[in-house]
């Protein structure tokens, strides 16, 4: 841990960046279990849950190209604070939803909110490789991992407790605040001039956006890797369903003494708490311990992804088979340290490999992947969860299945990898980019 102390004491200007994002990912976490509470208040079809999580992501979907070219243009830390701000008037608008009832509406300001998220993602991506010196990159990137699961484990943990006792809207109000501060400290930081580029301007919008697609066409390697967390995510984005469900149905927390003791009659909400919790555990160790595991060369990074969709599929077997909740707990932190080895990883090699004049719009062209198969994966496990003909546990193998199937082909990848990085050209690609 000495190094990440020793990064945040020495870089201002990483540590006012990191310091944003703790209480930005704080309130967030505080506002996904309130949003989750509040839907299931307002319908309790299985799909309503999906839609939720399809309003968070399709407008990251459908906006992250539009950003990744903004992102590359115009000041990244004025589009983060902008974002922040905006956000922060967009989240207190959910506290008219619990008044009317008004589930469209609830749906509509989720997807404003993620709009301009994914303003903010892209942009946030691209400015650590400005902040920090290149040997950094991994440290950096791992203490991000670490900074959102810890923040994922504190605020669904206390979250779903104030969500339980004091009800959603207190958690939408602390939201709210926390995207100010968040935005405050962006504001401080202080940015590296970008590389200039032949020609800039470009053609604008999603022109500018296929011209970064095309970047990453004619480099194989390049677009492979962008597309791991895509890859994941189709697979990992139906826990976001399956959680609440089990959560609610299967092991809610009033099965427990604690839930008296603490007087919480929302049992499911406080389950779903403790599970992210777990998560957070997951994410944040996992990266950190396959790094000094495997190192921080890009084809034992292509191999920590390989291994990390491994445990990915088998955590979510895991969940499906689990007859307690602590055998359910440790299913998810055996998951979680797969997806965060993956999301570390990949944001690594891209950003060591990636040219800054085309940061922007590969990470956007990342994230755009990432949410579209997360989105896909999410309405089918609402639409087969409702189906009569699917169990809660038949759901959760199906999507097992499917990331073993996914698995095979990651590890074929990597050992293809291996074979090619004995040519010197590759190998110097690797560690010296375009």
């Amino acid at each position: 841990m000495q190094e990440y102390i020793s990064l945040l004491r020495r870089n201002k200007d990483y540590r006012y960046l990191w310091l944003g994002n703790v209480v930005s990912l704080l309130g967030d976490w505080f506002n996904l279990i309130a949003a989750a509470e509040l839907i299931t208040e307002l319908s309790s079809a299985g799909v309503a849950i999906s839609y939720l999580f399809l309003a968070r992501f399709l407008p990251l979907f459908a906006f992250s190209p539009l950003a990744g070219v903004l992102a590359d243009r115009y000041d990244r830390k004025m589009l983060m604070v902008v974002s922040d701000v905006l956000r922060a008037i967009v989240v207190w608008g959910f506290l008219v939803v619990g008044i009317t009832g008004q589930v469209w509406l609830f749906y509509l300001l989720t997807v404003a909110q993620f709009a301009l998220s994914a303003l903010f993602t892209p942009a946030r991506s691209a400015v650590v490789a400005m902040v920090v010196d290149r040997q950094e990159l991994v440290t950096a990137n791992a203490l991000d991992s670490f900074t959102w699961s810890t923040m994922l484990a504190l605020g669904a943990f206390f979250g779903g407790i104030v969500a339980a006792v004091f009800g959603a809207e207190t958690a939408f109000i602390l939201d709210g605040f926390t995207f100010l501060l968040s935005g405050w400290f962006i504001s401080r930081v202080v940015l590296r001039a970008k590389e200039s580029v032949e020609g800039e301007g470009g053609q604008g919008g999603w022109l500018d956006f296929v011209d970064g697609f095309r970047y990453l066409w004619g480099r194989p390697y390049l677009l492979i890797l962008s597309l791991i967390k895509a890859a994941g995510s189709l697979v990992w984005g139906a826990v976001n369903v399956l959680e609440i469900s089990f959560a609610e149905d299967v092991f809610p927390l009033t099965m427990f003494s604690l839930a008296e003791t603490l007087r919480i009659e929302d049992g499911g909400t406080a389950s779903l708490g403790i599970i992210y919790v777990i998560s957070g555990l997951g994410t944040g160790l996992g990266p950190l311990f396959m790094r000094r595991w495997l190192g921080s060369r890009p084809p034992r990074l292509i191999l920590g992804s390989a291994i990390g969709m491994v445990l990915v599929s088998v955590g979510i077997w895991g969940l499906g088979v689990a007859p307690t909740f602590g055998l359910f707990l440790l299913a998810t932190l055996v998951r979680t340290v797969g997806s965060g080895t993956m999301w570390v990883f990949s944001a690594v090699l891209l950003q060591i490999v990636v040219p800054d004049r085309y940061r922007g719009r590969v990470f956007a062209f990342e994230f755009a992947m990432l949410t579209l198969t997360q989105s896909v994966s999410i309405l089918l496990a609402g639409v087969l969860q409702d189906s009569p003909m699917w169990s809660l546990n038949g759901v959760a193998f199906f999507f097992a299945g499917l990331g073993m199937l996914l698995s095979f082909g990651w590890v074929s990848f990597y050992s293809w990898s291996r074979r090619n990085s004995s040519d010197e050209r590759v190998e110097a690609f690797w560690f010296a980019g375009d």
